[in-house]
């Protein structure tokens, strides 16, 4: 094959210079149009004015996303998985120079700009949000928590974190953003809120997140929040403890009992105006209300009961109809942490660099939102249902398949 001379190619093989980027997404096109609308606007890192490239970045970028959405994991599985279908890639004038090495793919994972682009798999993600939530009557609540990158050290010892934002409602990954090496959550999280829209929103975070900063930022963009509240903010905290004592609550209900996972669970919500419990209302920005919650916990086969209770604080109103499904609900985002794992075997996988890390996570992120989207595309309460792990077997068997799956509007 004739190498491919990107500056003097036209048509096809034109340069994707980042001067020359632009935002091509467009509503009422497939997922698979998208997806390479979100490859193609990635801004390539090599040099174009000198030596021979063989690949575009967009067919590379393609190529590790299609193999990872067919359950390969390694770079070595992905160009055997390239190789079997590279008949196939070309009658879609993709690999039109036959398949990147793994020292290829190595190279992109690490020259491609991180930031750059996490920012365009927002964009991607964004237009299917838009279109998904509309579908929806209920509130959006968007799950804010961090996840470690076990196959990566830093140089002070620790994995990076990579925090993200998640939305409940349609199971796509919004946003993520990196904590800097001498940083953590705290810092990571206000960057990450300005970059979605939170209006009308409830923003869910752990204990961590509670700080007035956060807090601050989420009621300058017009949503509401609800947090756990922990001894990371020993006045508050204990403050609140005390002063419940001495309260009623305004509202209280009981959920179960429950059987799943091989206990009985029977929770109980209480609900507290914080106008007369918390004492520093002003550096928290105003009325807030309490959420007591206790959990009675009996396990099915040994017959152990357990007892457990939470504080939650939330700026909304006290009247706020069953806000334990609100609390439960943000557990969702440790099922998507959960099926990165073990789908794809994200904490298995090996990068040398903090840069790589972060490209291989947007892309494994971007695939778990293309089932995500596929499953809120669909019609058939049969296929809301199926989960990651089932697509990902049904998709790897056949091309033929993957491309159907792909082109669902």
């Amino acid at each position: 094959m004739n190498p491919l001379d990107q500056d003097r190619s036209t048509g096809t093989y034109a340069t994707n210079h980042i001067t020359k980027v632009q935002n091509i997404f467009d509503s009422g096109c497939s997922i698979w149009d998208r997806l390479k609308d979100f490859a193609s606007s990635v801004p390539d890192f090599r040099r174009l004015n000198k030596g021979n490239i063989r690949h575009r970045l967009s067919d590379i970028i393609m190529l590790m996303i299609l193999g990872r959405i067919s359950g390969h994991v390694g770079r070595a599985d992905i160009i055997e998985f390239g190789r079997h279908y590279l008949n196939k890639f070309r009658k879609k004038c993709m690999l039109m120079n036959g398949v990147p090495s793994e020292a290829t793919l190595c190279r992109v994972e690490q020259g491609i700009d991180d930031p750059v682009m996490a920012d365009r798999m927002r964009e991607f993600a964004d237009i299917f949000h838009r279109e998904l939530i509309k579908a929806g009557s209920d509130r959006e609540i968007i799950c804010v928590d961090g996840k470690a990158e076990r196959g990566t050290v830093q140089g002070n010892g620790r994995n990076p974190d990579i925090v993200s934002a998640y939305s409940f409602n349609t199971g796509i990954i919004l946003a993520t953003e990196p904590c800097h090496e001498k940083s953590n959550e705290i810092k990571a999280i206000p960057r990450l809120i300005e970059k979605i829209n939170l209006s009308g929103k409830i923003v869910t975070a752990d204990a961590m997140s509670l700080q007035k900063d956060i807090i601050d930022k989420i009621r300058k963009k017009g949503g509401d929040f609800l947090i756990e509240l922990k001894a990371n903010q020993p006045s508050l905290r204990y403050g609140v403890e005390d002063r419940l004592k001495l309260h009623v609550p305004q509202f209280s209900y009981t959920e179960g009992p429950e059987l799943a996972h091989g206990r009985i669970e029977t929770r109980t919500y209480s609900i507290y105006d914080g106008l007369k419990i918390i004492a520093d209302k002003k550096k928290w920005g105003g009325r807030m209300t309490i959420i007591e919650y206790e959990a009675d916990t009996v396990r099915k086969s040994t017959g152990v009961r357990t007892q457990e209770k939470r504080l939650y604080v939330t700026s909304l109103p006290a009247h706020t109809p069953r806000p334990g499904s609100i609390v439960r609900n943000h557990w969702s985002i440790e099922s998507m942490h959960w099926g990165l794992d073990v789908n794809m075997l994200q904490d298995k996988i090996k990068r040398k660099s903090t840069k790589a890390a972060r490209n291989l996570d947007t892309i494994q992120r971007i695939v778990y939102s293309v089932f995500s989207i596929w499953r809120g595309l669909r019609k058939k309460r049969s296929d809301k249902r199926k989960g990651v792990a089932e697509l990902m077997r049904y998709v790897s068997m056949s091309f033929t398949r993957l491309m159907n799956f792909l082109c669902q509007k």
